[in-house]
């Protein structure tokens, strides 16, 4: 990555870590990616040729230029969704100071409007950091939407473990993927669909 968006990035941590600590209400804050788990999914959007790329939860962008700069090495594209306007509009400012507009669209819409719109088997990866008490009733489509062979990612799932206890019942209960803990930054759990699911 170049030394110009190194910079943006890090610039874009501080100042999400100083926001965040003058809110005490959550629903305020950036809750940014930990940057250790965004270092992970870029590596892992580069590693896999990841082409087709959904964020569910925008932000303000941190995270979202993380998957973009892969995603645009890969010549591919990614779309980010958020249900908040403010953030939104931080999140199209940054992806433009950091030269993404090309690879990145920005959509005000619902997580599971997303999914629930999105044709089968239509991304390679798929990031997933909303709202953690509806991923459940997102899994069904989760699964369709990611091709075989491609990856999911979730994050806080050490951090808020109890948050997301039902997704992972239903993630390790269904015979169609695999899943691994990666226990940087809040817990970032990585679920392939197999090509063949387990007999």
């Amino acid at each position: 990555m170049e030394a110009r968006l190194e910079a943006l990035l890090d610039q874009l941590h501080q100042d999400g870590v100083a926001f965040d600590a003058a809110r005490s209400d959550r629903r305020e804050r950036r809750r940014n990616l930990e940057p250790d788990s965004a270092r992970l999914l870029h590596l892992l959007v580069l590693a896999t040729g990841a082409k087709r790329v959904l964020e569910l939860g925008s932000s303000n962008g941190y995270s979202t230029i993380w998957l973009g700069a892969a995603v645009a090495a890969n010549e591919g594209e990614i779309v980010s969704v958020d249900l908040d306007q403010g953030r939104l509009g931080e999140a199209r400012a940054n992806v433009a100071a950091a030269d993404l507009e090309g690879t990145v669209e920005l959509r005000h819409e619902d997580a599971g409007a997303a999914l629930s719109g999105s044709p089968e088997a239509s991304f390679d990866f798929v990031f997933l950091d909303a709202e953690r008490p509806e991923y459940p009733a997102y899994w069904a489509d989760l699964v369709r939407v990611i091709r075989l062979g491609g990856l999911l990612a979730v994050d806080n799932v050490v951090s808020h473990a109890d948050e997301v206890a039902d997704l992972r019942t239903l993630i390790t209960a269904d015979r169609r993927v695999t899943e691994a803990l990666v226990p940087t930054g809040a817990g970032v759990l990585l679920v392939s669909r197999l090509v063949r699911p387990a007999g």
